[in-house]
């Protein structure tokens, strides 16, 4: 383990950053096909930046409504959500609906962490999707302020769920499986680092109210209300799977995404 965190430490940002764009978007970039050790740390911890970018991206359309067709928001933020999952492949969904569908079942661990490989998605699963999707639609398409209001919060909101995904890689939290994404990542990431992306993730939330002319109290008070949340479910996840998983990080991603669109939007 302490390999892996020295080799991590000493590869080259760009290499870090070009490996996370490739694990956790559809954007095509040449990386090795082979994860060496360091690497799936490495990734995570850019995590934050590439979804930063990807919210901001992805809610383009969305502003390009507000700009010329304000009445309809609504239709701005349902291209928005699904352009951000389009982005990054669905692949935080999908540990999602698993994880909802793992830790809702009540079985012991063992036949939970069965039961979120399974390729189907259980009613569990499904409810998950519907309620995080249908309120990342509704906090975007109700936000106030001008056209790139949609564009700033969703920045925000996307790193803010990817600083969750960090702070629940902490060493001390341990993989739920011997094998996975969890186990390259987790127990891998100093409380440093965790609190420094922390840290950048509301500076961003700063940046952005005051850019935005919103009142900083309602960009900084969801995002740590959803990094709060994130960490609720990251505790429960843990005693009853044993640990945590990709798809525990993915759930952790779209749980705390959402709880920061919703705070932004009730302002």
């Amino acid at each position: 383990m302490a390999g892996h965190r020295r080799d991590c430490e000493q590869a080259p940002v760009n290499a870090r950053l070009a490996r996370s764009i490739s694990m956790f978007t559809i954007i095509p970039v040449r990386v090795p096909v082979d994860l060496q050790p360091g690497d799936g740390t490495g990734a995570l911890l850019w995590l934050p930046v590439v979804g930063a970018f990807a919210g901001a991206a992805a809610a383009l359309p969305a502003a390009a409504i507000r700009a010329w067709a304000p009445h309809a928001d609504l239709l701005g933020a349902v291209l928005a959500v699904g352009l951000l999952a389009l982005l990054t492949r669905c692949l935080h969904l999908d540990g999602l609906a698993d994880t909802a569908d793992g830790l809702g079942s009540g079985a012991p661990a063992a036949r939970a962490l069965e039961i979120m490989r399974q390729s189907d998605i259980g009613p569990f699963g499904v409810v998950a999707l519907i309620f995080v999707l249908g309120a990342d639609v509704a906090a975007l398409g109700c936000l106030s302020g001008g056209p790139w209001a949609a564009v700033g919060v969703l920045a925000v909101a996307a790193a803010t769920g990817r600083v969750a995904a960090v702070q629940a890689a902490v060493r001390g939290i341990r993989p739920a499986r011997a094998s996975g994404f969890g186990t390259i990542v987790a127990d891998n990431v100093s409380a440093a680092a965790a609190a420094g992306w922390t840290v950048a993730s509301l500076g961003l939330g700063v940046a952005v109210a005051v850019g935005l002319s919103i009142p900083v109290g309602w960009m900084l008070v969801p995002q740590v209300v959803a990094l709060a949340v994130a960490q609720l479910l990251r505790l429960h996840a843990v005693r009853r799977l044993g640990g945590v998983t990709g798809d525990v990080f993915g759930a952790l991603i779209e749980s705390a995404t959402a709880v920061t669109l919703i705070g932004a939007a009730l302002r």
